[in-house]
């Protein structure tokens, strides 16, 4: 008999390759998998709610385990943090309900791209936020501007990876909004799901926006044309971090999604 567990899961990224588990580089899901192993030799692969890339960071990525037997929440927490390197925590432990499997029950998610800006960076922010160098700041009525025109259902063609292999490219995405006070900005994604490299590429985009390279009016005509060349750069991995995960409200896992399934 199999006793399912749900994890959420904080993962500091820089070190590793990414979430899913590949042969040969460091990979959240493979040390994972290892500590798992510590308790269980036999346990089957943790399963997370989606993929991050390399350098990507995670407050909460949701886990499946399964265990050959029960275990108390706290104890299993502890255990597996015991085992785990110290830029992976387990921060919650829970019996996973009948049926529940991460990836597919997940209704929303909310990335947050976390910037500073000005002559230098703080060693502080090292790996964690991505610093936009200049003099000037950047124009953050016209990046809220912009924002405003990704929020809906839209045609994201030109914001993804030319890797992403997604036999769509609508998404909806719930709300986009800027926060934080000068030196430090942070883009607030919210959405249904997202295309590969499709939040860096808006936040890139944004700050874009912000630094005159591109008019905030000119973002519905880019979204248009499905033209990955006309929209702005990609931002570096260091900034993002996946904040949260909304599931299916039957599950009972966290408060239900705000925007309806």
């Amino acid at each position: 008999m199999e006793y399912p567990h749900y994890l959420r899961v904080a993962y500091l990224g820089t070190a590793f390759f990414g979430w899913q588990i590949q042969s040969t580089l460091r990979t959240v899901q493979g040390d994972f998998w290892v500590a798992l192993r510590k308790l269980h030799p036999e346990a089957p692969m943790p399963q997370g709610t989606g993929r991050t890339d390399a350098g990507v960071h995670a407050k909460e990525q949701g886990v499946l385990i399964l265990c050959p037997k029960p275990w108390d929440s706290y104890r299993l927490l502890a255990a597996l943090n015991a085992h785990l390197p110290l830029d992976i925590r387990v921060m919650e432990a829970r019996p996973a309900p009948e049926g529940f499997f991460p990836r597919h029950h997940a209704v929303a998610k909310r990335y947050v791209y976390r910037g500073t800006e000005g002559p230098a960076k703080s060693p502080f922010d090292e790996g964690r936020r991505f610093h936009v160098f200049g003099a000037d700041a950047l124009d953050r009525a016209a990046m809220a501007a912009a924002a405003k025109h990704f929020v809906g259902r839209h045609d994201f063609a030109g914001f993804r990876s030319p890797e992403c292999v997604s036999k769509t490219t609508e998404r909806v995405v719930h709300d986009l909004r800027l926060e934080g006070v000068f030196p430090e900005f942070d883009l607030v994604f919210e959405g249904d799901r997202f295309l590969m490299h499709q939040v860096r590429i808006m936040a890139g985009t944004l700050i874009d926006v912000g630094k005159g390279r591109i008019k905030a009016a000119d973002i519905p005509r880019i979204l248009a044309s499905k033209d990955r060349v006309q929209a702005g750069q990609t931002a570096p991995a260091e900034g993002l971090w996946l904040d949260r995960v909304w599931f299916q409200a039957r599950f009972g896992i966290g408060e239900p999604c705000p925007w309806g399934e």
